[in-house]
């Protein structure tokens, strides 16, 4: 009994039953004390639906990913292991294919042309890499500090949503030697023209540069998205500091953007040797093999030649130089870590 200020007597509240038990001893019977609350342990959460309940819930869930899983092995798993199969064999369209092991492989370390090919290609991605990613960076900068125009920015992705043929035959048109704008502007400035498809030096540059301008849009605006994560903050600190504008650019924008530019830097390569429309379309890899990229070499040599055991090797060749190309990159550049965190 507790007695209050008032003088009332209240009864003190008893703590809930405890469950007594007893456990045998040498020396007898000692009672032990067992607390049995009501109330959970904390951190423990009971589950919202049963095993039984996602049991049943298994075949919808089979059913709704059927589609995309018998599309990704008609037209992905299947399409690679019987290319991988057929790199490995002698198979031309009248003949079954042949198994003939490494001779493939062989006959590719040997093949001056692949060679060719492959250093064509590096060109290409070299050109396109260097230039794309500074136009798209430069472009991405103009576009978050210049002008917040949603005009100017549809403008410019409008070239991405045109397809490569049109790109292609478009920008041949405009380079023609005879009617083309840009060469009757040389030709009154300089007094002759250039022959962009039409010769070894300027093919491969010119490829790069309607590359370049069909993918600018895009990367830049991918860019631009990755702009809009940098603190203003960290300008205002810099304005405090005496930081000019390139000093800003080069110190603080270039290094917080290190992973989107690193995802653009990727994309480009791997567009860049995969490209064969822009070439078939307006050098079909001439003239004299100077735009021979290895998409083309692969294509002449399936579809010309016959030689799919060949062309499979080549695009296995292909394959592998991406993958090792891409891993590399993303490991020497750091693409997951950021300054911002």
């Amino acid at each position: 009994m507790v007695v209050t200020s008032q003088g009332k007597l209240t009864q003190p509240a008893t703590p809930p039953p405890a469950e007594v038990t007893t456990t045998a001893t040498a020396s007898g019977r000692t009672p032990r004390v067992r607390k049995t609350l009501g109330a959970r342990r904390p951190g423990r959460t009971t589950p919202t639906r049963s095993a039984a309940a996602r049991r049943r819930d298994l075949p919808a869930a089979l059913l709704l990913i059927l589609p995309a899983v018998a599309g990704f092995a008609v037209f992905f798993a299947y399409p690679t292991l019987r290319g991988i199969y057929l790199s490995f064999t002698d198979f031309h369209v009248l003949t079954p294919p042949h198994w003939v092991g490494l001779a493939n492989f062989h006959e590719m370390a040997g093949d001056d042309v692949f060679w060719h090919s492959l250093l064509v290609t590096v060109y290409f991605v070299a050109l396109s890499v260097s230039f794309g990613t500074l136009v798209s960076l430069v472009t991405a900068v103009v576009l978050h500090r210049v002008t917040r125009s949603s005009l100017l920015r549809g403008v410019i992705l409008l070239p991405f949503l045109i397809s490569n043929v049109i790109a292609a035959l478009v920008w041949q048109w405009l380079l023609d030697p005879s009617l083309g704008v840009i060469n009757s502007v040389l030709k009154a400035l300089t007094g002759h023209s250039i022959l962009f498809f039409g010769s070894g030096g300027w093919a491969i540059p010119s490829l790069a540069a309607i590359s370049v301008w069909k993918w600018m849009g895009y990367y830049a605006l991918l860019i631009f998205a990755g702009l809009q994560t940098i603190p203003p903050t960290i300008y205002e600190a810099g304005r405090v500091d005496g930081a000019g504008e390139f000093q800003m650019f080069r110190r603080l924008t270039i290094p917080l953007l290190r992973p989107i530019l690193v995802m653009v830097v990727v994309l480009t390569v791997i567009n860049s040797f995969q490209v064969f429309d822009i070439v078939q379309v307006t050098t079909r890899g001439g003239p004299a093999n100077a735009s021979n990229v290895l998409q083309m070499y692969i294509y002449d040599k399936a579809f010309r030649q016959f030689d799919f055991g060949y062309a499979a090797t080549l695009s296995l060749a292909l394959f592998a130089l991406l993958i090792t190309v891409t891993f590399t990159q993303l490991r020497l550049a750091r693409a997951n870590e950021s300054d911002l965190s």
